[in-house]
């Protein structure tokens, strides 16, 4: 894990929502890398959103999504059964 990484600002970044823009409503790790990008390039927002949003970009550009599997619930990446219907 990444040294000093707060679990709460994981937790958060699973839950809290983008307040504001083109992803407005939408949850921080949902966000895609370019929109992150772009606020890294421009300038991330300052207090709390702009370190969370700091916090999901490093995420991101590392690899380490997975990081997030125990707060969001693994998602199965397994094909849905076909249901077989008798007659």
């Amino acid at each position: 894990m990444m040294e000093g990484l707060n679990p709460e600002i994981l937790q958060e970044i699973c839950e809290v929502r983008m307040p504001f823009g083109k992803h407005k409503d939408m949850i921080l790790a949902d966000l895609p890398i370019s929109y992150l990008e772009w606020f890294q390039s421009q300038g991330m927002p300052k207090g709390k959103l702009g370190m969370q949003l700091s916090t999901i970009y490093e995420i991101k550009i590392n690899g380490l999504m997975d990081l997030l599997i125990p707060i969001r619930g693994k998602i199965s990446h397994q094909k849905p059964k076909n249901k077989v219907y008798k007659f």
